[in-house]
């Protein structure tokens, strides 16, 4: 099964120096029935202003994962660890009890523009405290991973995480280890066709997609597209 769930049902918010959309219950916005998905429990796109941070805070225990699309920014920890991240990187968060952790648009023209996961972290598990990729230009780059395969950033939980950058036209077929998997737009439009599915699912940008006992995805861009397949075994 594909279920698709527009940009309209997302959740946002509008605090002047933060404009946000949350696929799941997040801050303010609260649905008994979207707290997640499986270990995915937060999947945000967030736009801050010139010059804006967000202030030192703990988290939970979880792999947070910061995509940038536009402009440039800097996560510092309280352990004296920081990155500076440009579009077209990302940066992981592997967040601890006892340390806290801030984020600041280093730009004081331009807006910062990322997406944001949260990821439930194995208890037992520990990385290292901030990792940093470059995404390039290949069609699909595995993103993050449980064991870094590929030169990924690894995660500390059992999940797969692709970066998919298609022009129009092309058509990539990926596997699904788990009974689960989120499927996001972040431009473009895609059509989505899993190996049980009776139909196609058309998404436009900023859609997403819940994929549930898919042994595979097939996604076709119909227009030049960037996304994220996420695999959720747990």
């Amino acid at each position: 099964m594909i279920k698709s769930r527009t940009v309209e049902e997302c959740g946002t918010a509008d605090f002047g120096w933060l404009k946000a959309r949350y696929t799941f219950s997040f801050g303010h916005y609260f649905d008994p029935n979207l707290m997640g998905y499986a270990s995915l429990r937060v999947l945000n796109q967030e736009v801050l202003a010139p010059g804006a941070s967000l202030q030192p805070r703990t988290y939970p225990r979880v792999d947070i994962l910061n995509l940038v699309l536009q402009g440039e920014a800097e996560y510092r920890d309280s352990e004296g660890n920081s990155v500076r991240v440009v579009a077209g990187e990302a940066a992981l968060l592997s967040t601890q009890s006892n340390v806290s952790y801030s984020e600041f648009n280093l730009s004081t023209t331009q807006p910062l523009t990322r997406m944001q996961l949260w990821l439930d972290a194995c208890p037992l598990q520990e990385n290292p405290l901030i990792q940093h990729i470059n995404i390039n230009n290949a069609s699909s780059l595995l993103l993050a991973s449980p064991d870094g395969e590929s030169g990924s950033l690894q995660l500390r939980q059992q999940v797969w995480i692709y970066h998919l950058d298609l022009p129009a036209g092309e058509e990539i077929t990926l596997p699904i280890r788990g009974p689960r998997a989120y499927l996001q737009s972040i431009h473009g439009q895609i059509h989505a066709l899993g190996a049980e599915s009776q139909d196609t699912q058309r998404l436009v940008c900023g859609d997403g997609a819940f994929i549930h006992l898919e042994p595979y995805v097939t996604i076709t861009a119909s227009t030049p597209l960037r996304a994220l397949l996420i695999d959720l075994p747990v």
